[in-house]
């Protein structure tokens, strides 16, 4: 009895870590795709920043405090090196070392753990002439290393620049805008030069932004159409698209409204279909008016989607699991604007949670067979589903089936389901028991059974041994 109660201890033991194994490392919260929240804010509020992810955290760096005519940081300055990580897991922002040089408008990207900030507005002066305003731009290049909380000073970019972008491809960091387009290659500190984007180029004002989809570098800007001599006409959003492989651009179609002091973000495929979101002011709106367009590179069409909630300009995109962060910014007033500290989360279009599984059988009770239906349903369609059963290496089915010659005892079952997008959702785990009576042959019947046996081998025996006895009694003539 003892020798009973410690099997049975220890296969429940088994059993609980089998379904400790199986248990998915998945969040499966609802999410309504297209929509806006708010999320925690910076802790300074800053215009013209960088920002970056690494390891899914997101890093807002540099910016300017200014307040004033736009833009602020060309008349008072407020550079600065502020350095913040933002974890969207937790909505918690933890202050880190600061960028060495105070700056704005840089490009920055991310790689292998560690970021690079590139270029930018490092300071303004004045024409004592005229009492125009101008910048004073930069080529630094300063590299944040995430994990140490450090920075370095690598080879600074071959001309200096502000307003200009930069894309991580196949370990090269590639840094651009309409004048130039450069390539860094982190492994030996060097830049080489690339084709610049042919014209037509955009405005002054329009801060172009870009994003990477399957290698390609997407950059968007507005343009203004002129004629002459009638002057403006009409206004565009443009689309060059960079390969870097072939180092060639290439247009493609023109968005329905132009858009300037904005950014971009795009989403991979994964999580969400392949789009690029293009954020900023709409040009020559009445009064300071946002959008969100939408560019889809498969189809070179574009759609509209929901504009965010905060009415601003000059802020970051950070795209984390196909979710989008933007970042900081200039709230627009008139004539003045103020840097913010916002920070609002988007829920592009398409975007999939995992697929939502129920078992309906077996449940949670004992079965007298050895085989049991197994029967689930789910939310959503998706492009396979399969089984583990007892912790067990997953088993792939095309819908419900049975579980066949199962031994007795406890058996535990989770089913899991992939879908377009390679989210995967895993059901509850369901515990269950087996037990199949042994057969009961009847004593009686067995014991006549095996004395029909040993009395006829008896007789056989005793037969031949008589048989042998003659045979020595006979004597020869």
């Amino acid at each position: 009895m003892r020798k009973s109660v410690v099997a049975m201890l220890v296969l429940v033991f088994l059993t609980a870590s089998c379904i400790i194994i199986a248990k998915p490392g998945f969040s499966s919260a609802d999410v309504a795709e297209d929509t806006w929240a708010v999320k925690a804010p910076m802790h300074q509020a800053r215009a013209g920043l960088g920002v970056a992810v690494v390891n899914g955290k997101i890093y807002a760096i540099g910016g300017s405090t200014a307040s004033g005519p736009y833009r602020p940081d060309g008349f008072a300055g407020g550079f600065v090196g502020t350095n913040e990580e933002y974890d969207p897991a937790t909505d918690t922002w933890t202050t880190k070392a600061s960028m060495p040089t105070p700056r704005d408008y840089f490009a920055i990207a991310a790689y292998q753990n560690k970021i690079y900030c590139i270029g930018g507005a490092v300071g303004y002066t004045v024409d004592e002439r005229t009492g125009f305003h101008g910048y004073i731009t930069s080529k630094v290049n300063e590299v944040y290393n995430t994990l140490t909380d450090t920075w370095e000073t690598r080879a600074p970019m071959p001309n200096d620049a502000m307003d200009i972008q930069a894309h991580v491809v196949n370990g090269k960091i590639y840094v651009m805008d309409w004048s130039l387009t450069y390539v860094y290659d982190p492994e030996n500190d060097s830049w080489t030069s690339k084709t610049r984007m042919p014209p037509p180029w955009p405005n002054y004002d329009s801060s172009p932004g870009s994003a990477v989809v399957d290698n390609k570098i997407i950059v968007t800007f507005e343009f203004s159409n002129f004629t002459f001599p009638i002057g403006y006409v009409s206004t565009e959003q443009k689309i060059w698209i960079y390969d870097t492989e072939a180092d060639s651009w290439s247009e493609g179609t023109s968005g329905p409204m132009g858009v300037v002091q904005g950014a971009a973000g795009a989403t991979t495929g994964v999580k969400a279909p392949q789009k690029v979101y293009v954020l900023g002011l709409i040009v020559d709106a009445l009064y300071p008016t946002v959008v969100n367009q939408v560019y889809d590179p498969k189809t070179d069409t574009w759609a509209t989607a929901t504009t965010m909630p905060t009415t601003r300009s000059d802020f970051g995109v950070a795209v984390v699991n196909a979710i989008l962060y933007i970042i900081g910014g200039y709230l627009r007033g008139s004539p003045n604007v103020t840097p913010t500290a916002v920070n609002e989360q988007y829920i592009p279009i398409g975007y999939s949670t995992p697929p939502e599984i129920k078992i309906v059988s077996p449940i949670n009770q004992t079965y007298n067979g050895s085989s049991v239906p197994l029967v689930f349903t789910l939310n959503k369609p998706v492009n396979w589903t399969g089984y583990s059963l007892d912790g067990q290496e997953n088993v792939t089915v095309t819908g419900n089936t049975t579980l066949s010659e199962l031994s007795n005892g406890l058996h535990n079952i989770t089913v899991y389901a992939k879908d377009s997008f390679e989210n995967t959702g895993a059901s509850e785990t369901i515990t269950f028991s087996v037990d199949v009576p042994f057969p009961v042959v009847p004593v009686a019947a067995a014991s006549g059974a095996a004395v029909a046996v040993i009395g006829v081998g008896l007789l056989v025996y005793f037969k031949k041994r008589s048989h042998r006895a003659e045979k020595r009694l006979v004597k020869k003539p």
